[in-house]
């Protein structure tokens, strides 16, 4: 087990119908070529050793023996490779057919046959075989050995310690699916053999239809049907190779492929264990689960490893070399959504901001909203979402009052685009310098001005939010906060400071997915004029600053945030991990060393994730007091939701793992 991480694969043969030895040989190439990739679970499709196509043929005894001599070749012949494959092969068990799946690991065999029969279209399963349902589990001799068939609930864990269960194409397909059952009684990946022919359609609702049972599972899924070589007499077979996590996509082969395709992925075990641990639905039905299988008393057979298996939590010795996973890319930006789903993701987190925002203005009958307005990504993106907000509720932007407060720091850049973009928006712009009063204020409390120490900024930032604060008051007015996730897990921002407001609507938006989503309303040419896009553009492009230091000579930003805690991008990379799996500080440099090849080295980001941990416990006291704002993803900061830590908890066994990753 490499971090949680375990390589399965989907393999898709070639086969020949009622060719055993052809197809015998076909399958033993593909678990020697998955072994020899560091595959650890292999699934064939449905009755693959025979073919599934072989009809009235399954009544033959020669094709019987045949099919159990081929289980016993790939017994011999792979019994020393590090390897777990599952085989579709036809049992003939107590007077009875059974259509099974076939589990080979170091020379050991276990069966399960398949629970749900079609018999309807062109599949008439139960001509030839009977289901599991009707037949009692127990030993039997076969391919010359004493074997254990088990119905349906059989869990079998690998020698990594990854419990997998195993499904039988229709099995899928039932209202009741195997495999549902098999995640509540604790199989971390399901296997699925299929035959599922092709029909118009059916492919598409193939993988809604898994990609559903993961989810619900909370589990990985592996599926293999059969393809090119089936019997072409009524239907097709596309040969399908498809790998799920939790409701992802991870990999899918090539349909109506007409050679062998061998499909590899890894799947990440401790993120599905820590997803069911956080997931309170999951853990209810688990116990319902259990409570209906006393009553009802069908156990689960649990086949452990003939090996020791490997704890889920002890990783390799530090000291071991970096092996970066081959088969699963990593994105730098977890927070971002994917290239597909681009459009309607900005869309849907711009329209939960506007929501939220709205219901609190109708909800307290206000209509005017107050913000400092500087120039940078925060205030731009939080003036953007009040502007859709009074449009959709068909109010005059004109109450929307943006005040742009210029003090010791603030750049000429950030200055002419925070009143350009105020003037091209069409909201009520004020001017309100805070040098006047912060001088006078450093003067009431004997503070040097040339000091340009935490008091000198955040006195700043105080004078700001007062102001804000009470112009809303003269307006009878809401003072909208800026302020993102980001900030938020750094303590980045000013207590009682720029972390202070009546309604937050960045708060559980991250500064990558700022940037992002204002690089998506300049793309928006519906709603904008060229001049706001290019507007909002140079804002993106403009060094994220609080101006809370002298501009240089120039009049350009010489305080950089990223410059001080470091690259937003990575420590959003940190927050991601830490909080939506809980995973410790050496799986996460593990990860960035992946989605950062190239950029970052493993230094830099050890370095910079002991920033991220030692800021994140020393500054959760900022945490405690928020203000209320709309949850937008799946990690949140919010006291009153997702995250409630002690603002006192100690942060020595992160900081002591990023100190050994260093």
């Amino acid at each position: 087990m490499n971090y949680g991480f375990i390589r399965i694969a989907s393999a898709v043969p070639s086969v020949k119908v009622s060719d055993v030895q052809y197809n015998v040989e076909q399958i033993k190439a593909q678990i020697i070529e998955a072994d020899a990739k560091g595959v650890e679970v292999v699934v064939f499709p449905e009755l693959c050793i025979t073919g599934y196509t072989c009809q009235d043929l399954f009544t033959q005894k020669l094709l019987m023996e045949e099919a159990e001599n081929g289980v016993r070749i790939l017994l011999e012949e792979t019994k020393n490779l590090n390897i777990t494959a599952i085989v579709g092969v036809p049992v003939i068990y107590q007077n009875m057919l059974l259509n099974c799946a076939a589990i080979i690991h170091h020379g050991f065999l276990y069966m399960v046959p398949k629970t749900y029969l079609p018999n309807y279209g062109e599949f008439y399963e139960k001509r030839w075989f009977a289901t599991s349902l009707v037949m009692n589990p127990g030993e039997f001799v076969y391919a010359g050995r004493i074997v254990d068939m088990h119905d349906g609930n059989l869990l079998v864990q690998t020698h990594s310690g990854v419990m997998i269960g195993i499904e039988v194409c229709e099995d899928l397909w039932a209202p009741s699916p195997v495999g549902i059952s098999l995640a509540l009684a604790g199989a971390d990946v399901i296997f699925n053999l299929s035959a599922s022919d092709e029909l118009v359609g059916k492919y598409d609702y193939l993988k809604q239809l898994i990609a559903q049972q993961s989810a619900r599972g909370i589990c990985g899924y592996v599926y293999s049907s059969c393809g090119f070589g089936e019997s072409t007499q009524d239907v097709v077979f596309g040969g399908h190779a498809i790998i799920y996590e939790n409701g992802t996509l991870l990999a899918e082969g090539e349909q109506f492929s007409f050679e062998p395709q061998l499909v590899i992925s890894e799947i990440d075990v401790e993120r599905l264990r820590s997803e069911r641990r956080k997931n309170t639905t999951f853990l209810n039905a688990q116990t319902d689960h259990t409570a209906r299988l006393y009553d009802l008393d069908p156990e689960y057979d649990f086949v452990p490893s003939r090996e020791s298996a490997v704890p889920m939590n002890i990783h390799d010795d530090l000291a071991a070399v970096y092996e970066p996973l081959e088969y699963r890319k990593v994105s730098p930006t977890p927070f971002i959504p994917v290239d597909e789903n681009m459009v309607k993701a900005c869309e849907e987190i711009l329209n939960i901001q506007v929501a939220g925002l709205a219901k609190r203005l109708v909800h307290i009958n206000c209509k005017t909203v107050v913000l400092g307005i500087s120039g940078g990504l925060d205030s731009t993106l939080a003036l953007l979402v009040c502007v859709r907000t009074f449009d959709k509720l068909g109010w005059n932007r004109s109450s929307i009052v943006g005040i742009t407060m210029p003090g010791f720091g603030t750049s000429d850049r950030t200055y002419r685009n925070a009143m350009a973009l105020m003037t091209q928006l069409g909201i009520t712009q004020r001017e309100i310098s805070i040098a006047k009063a912060v001088t006078q204020h450093f003067e009431d409390i004997g503070h040097d001005i040339s000091s340009h120490d935490v008091t000198y900024e955040n006195a700043q930032a105080r004078e700001r939010t007062q102001i804000l604060m009470d112009v809303a008051n003269q307006l009878n007015g809401l003072v909208i906060g800026t302020g993102d996730l980001s900030e938020l897990a750094l303590g980045w921002c000013t207590y009682n400071g720029d972390h202070m407001s009546m309604y937050s609507v960045n708060a559980s938006i991250p500064k990558t997915l700022i940037q992002h989503l204002v690089r998506y309303v300049a793309s928006d040419e519906q709603r904008n004029s060229a001049e706001t896009s290019r507007l909002l553009l140079d804002i993106v492009d403009t060094p994220i600053s609080p101006e809370l230091t002298p501009a240089d000579s120039q009049g350009q930003i010489a305080q950089k945030t990223e410059d001080i805690v470091g690259p937003y991008e990575l420590h959003d990379f940190f927050l991601f991990y830490t909080l939506r799996y809980g995973f410790r500080p050496r799986k996460i440099h593990f990860l960035a060393r992946q989605a950062f090849e190239g950029k970052y080295d493993s230094p830099t980001i050890a370095r910079w994730m002991k920033t991220f941990f030692r800021r994140f416990f020393t500054q959760q006291f900022k945490r405690s007091c928020l203000p209320d704002g709309p949850k937008v993803g799946s990690v949140s900061l919010s006291p009153r939701g997702d995250w409630r830590m002690p603002s006192d908890a100690s942060a020595a066994l992160w900081l002591k793992e990023c100190d050994e990753l260093g």
